[in-house]
């Protein structure tokens, strides 16, 4: 299989395997969405970690597959890549990716479905798809224009050129800078803290923010209004208050 679900201590890692520089053909892109879906539905995962490796996150798409296929096959397809990536986006928990080396194309569309991106010093990302005579697929167009705004995200597609992990910091591409080797560590250490958390708020946090994103300010204060209200029938909600009552903030357990 090229990608794999490893769970620990409430972690799920969505792991790429993928050698020599886990192109994202096909049938990984339908593992991938079976596997979101499977860390989306698991109890004991409570935050995920989408990791390509110590060498590479993901670079691209594979090429020589899509060179075969014509329009017919690709309007057949093109649902079916946007479905993968979207899975990874919508599972209701916490996702941090987990960047090291290439994240080029359909692997930094990958890394945009994450809540939270962390880069080694070696990362490159980009969308090249323009050099190809294409644009980016897999929600590259939206993700991206949505993450760091439109004039920059069209710099980056417009070019196809590719930035390191300094850029990619200060256009806000990814949230921190860690040393390569560190990137996974860090990750999971992250995900590891919002798997302790409380997962009912968590899942309403992430819907709240992500839908109002894609709608209107009275639809999205409406979506946070019924589960702002929704929570106060949860018992981590309870237990919560009661511990901030008793013994002050910050030091309530929810597992």
């Amino acid at each position: 299989m090229t990608v794999h679900l490893e769970v620990a201590e409430g972690v799920g890692t969505l792991r790429l395997d993928r050698p020599p520089m886990n192109a994202l053909d096909v049938a990984t892109q339908d593992r991938l969405k079976e596997l979101a879906e499977e860390a989306g539905r698991r109890d004991d995962v409570r935050a995920v970690v989408v990791y390509g490796g110590e060498k590479v996150f993901a670079a691209g798409a594979d090429i020589k597959e899509m060179q075969a296929m014509d329009h017919t096959a690709m309007v057949l397809r093109a649902r079916g890549l946007q479905d993968a990536f979207t899975a990874v986006a919508r599972i209701p928990k916490p996702v941090v990716a987990a960047v090291t080396g290439y994240a080029l194309g359909g692997g930094c569309e990958l890394a945009l479905c994450a809540d939270y991106r962390i880069a080694g010093d070696n990362a490159k990302l980009g969308q090249p798809e323009i050099l190809l005579g294409l644009i980016p697929g897999a929600g590259g167009t939206q993700r991206l224009s949505r993450l760091i705004g439109p004039s920059k995200a069209k710099d980056l597609i417009f070019t196809g050129r590719m930035v390191k992990a300094d850029e990619a910091l200060t256009l806000g591409l990814v949230d921190r800078v860690v040393p390569a080797a560190e990137v996974y560590a860090e990750a999971h250490a992250w995900a590891a803290k919002l798997a302790q958390g409380p997962a009912i708020a968590l899942r309403a946090a992430k819907e709240s923010i992500d839908t109002g994103l894609e709608t209107d300010i009275d639809t999205g204060l409406a979506v946070e209004r019924n589960w702002f209200a929704g929570l106060f029938a949860t018992e981590d909600r309870e237990r919560g208050m009661k511990s901030f009552v008793e013994e002050g903030p910050g030091k309530a357990k929810f597992l």
